[in-house]
């Protein structure tokens, strides 16, 4: 097995700890889909938000999805003036035999403007 990262992020509607968690949550959902990836294959997560979201901590999506044995950390990200607000970003590492150009980011909602080269959506941006 192989340790590679896959990397996503969600725009956000509004700082809402519900629409957070759940936004979070299908962000989440995706990228294991996406890369075909188990709970098992996880080896941490690092999840950043943008200033202006702090109704939860995005980690806790993770939490509820039932990834209970993984390393989990929350951060803040970088306040740069004219960047996209109410993005909850996230790095996932994990094993897979996925090879590197295989492996699918997934950026959706607004979002999807951050890292356009990295290929299209499963479908398209939600």
């Amino acid at each position: 097995m192989t340790v590679r990262a896959v990397r996503g992020a969600v725009q956000l509607d509004r700082d809402d700890r519900a629409h957070l968690v759940d936004s979070t949550k299908g962000l989440l959902k995706e990228i294991l889909d996406a890369n075909g990836l188990e709970q098992a294959d996880l080896i941490s997560l690092l999840f950043t938000a943008t200033p202006d979201l702090s109704s939860e901590f995005p980690a806790v999506a993770a939490r509820e999805l039932g990834i209970t044995d993984t390393p989990l950390l929350c951060a803040r990200e970088l306040d740069v003036a004219g960047s996209l607000p109410r993005v909850v970003r996230v790095l996932l590492h994990a094993e897979t035999d996925r090879p590197k150009h295989e492996v699918r980011h997934v950026y959706r909602g607004g979002a999807a403007r951050l890292r356009a080269d990295l290929g299209a959506p499963l479908e398209e941006t939600r």
